[in-house]
C-alpha cells in the first residue's frame, strides 16, 4: 500500500519514540484537571493520550506524544503545570511525512 492512502492511524504507527523514563515533558495537576468543565485536552490530542478515569481523574501517557503543543495551548485551567521538548536524543521520531 503506497503511504497516500494510508490512514492516519497506520502513518502514526510508523513513528519511533524513544521515551524519557527519568523526566517526563508534560506533567498535570490533577486537582487543576478536575475544576476543568470542558477537558479540551480529551478531544485536541492527536495521539488521543489524555484519558478519563471511571472517577474523572485524568490521566495522561507521555510515551506516545507526538510534540505537537496543542494541549499547552487549549489548556485553560493550568492542569499542565508543565510542557517541554523532551531532552535531546529523546521523543518522537517521524518515519513518514
Amino acid at each position: 500500500m503506497s503511504i497516500s492512502r494510508m490512514e492516519a492511524p497506520e502513518l502514526l504507527s510508523l513513528n519511533r519514540f524513544n521515551v524519557d523514563e527519568d523526566e517526563p515533558h508534560i506533567v498535570l495537576d490533577k486537582n487543576n484537571c478536575l475544576l476543568c468543565k470542558e477537558k479540551p485536552c480529551l478531544v485536541v490530542c492527536p495521539a488521543v493520550l489524555y484519558k478519563l478515569n471511571k472517577n474523572g481523574e485524568m490521566s495522561f501517557d507521555y510515551a506516545g506524544c507526538l510534540e505537537c503543543g496543542t494541549c499547552r495551548v487549549m489548556c485553560r485551567n493550568k492542569g499542565i503545570v508543565k510542557w517541554e521538548y523532551p531532552r535531546g536524543t529523546f521523543g518522537v521520531s517521524f518515519r513518514q511525512g
